[in-house]
């Protein structure tokens, strides 16, 4: 963990590069440091995923109205200061990367930022951490 999971309607795919923000997204998230200068996000555990709605209704359907909604979710134990920087700086990545998009359709992009805590279960299996953690 963490994992951004990015929900969004599907009329703006031809209009944008999902991977590419999918890409961006990632970058900022390994760019985060705490108050110590750590890094907030390990490299190995860091995704964004991508989800186009097979069905949608954004507003009151009268025009061609797109959405993205994302999702960080992230393990417990970052101040709140960390949280909102991260959040901060993954929703100034987004409008950057739909600004062509918002300038010729009317979108709405929403982004929460979630911590698990108290989590009951909570199994790991990869092989990315340690090519990470040398």
């Amino acid at each position: 963990m963490p994992h951004l999971v990015i929900l969004y309607t599907p009329n703006i795919e031809r209009e944008t590069d999902m991977t590419a923000l999918c890409r961006a997204l990632a970058d900022t998230m390994l760019e985060q440091r705490d108050e110590a200068g750590k890094q907030v996000f390990p490299t190995g555990g860091t995704r964004v995923l991508a989800y186009p709605a097979a069905h949608y209704a954004v507003a009151d359907g009268k025009g061609d109205y797109a959405f993205v909604y994302l999702n960080l979710r992230m393990a417990a134990g970052r101040s709140a200061a960390v949280q909102k920087r991260a959040g901060d700086a993954l929703i100034e990545t987004a409008k950057r990367h739909f600004e062509p998009v918002v300038a010729k359709r009317l979108i709405g992009i929403t982004l929460n930022v979630d911590e698990s805590p108290g989590q009951v279960y909570d199994a790991k299996h990869s092989t990315l951490h340690p090519l990470f953690n040398k």
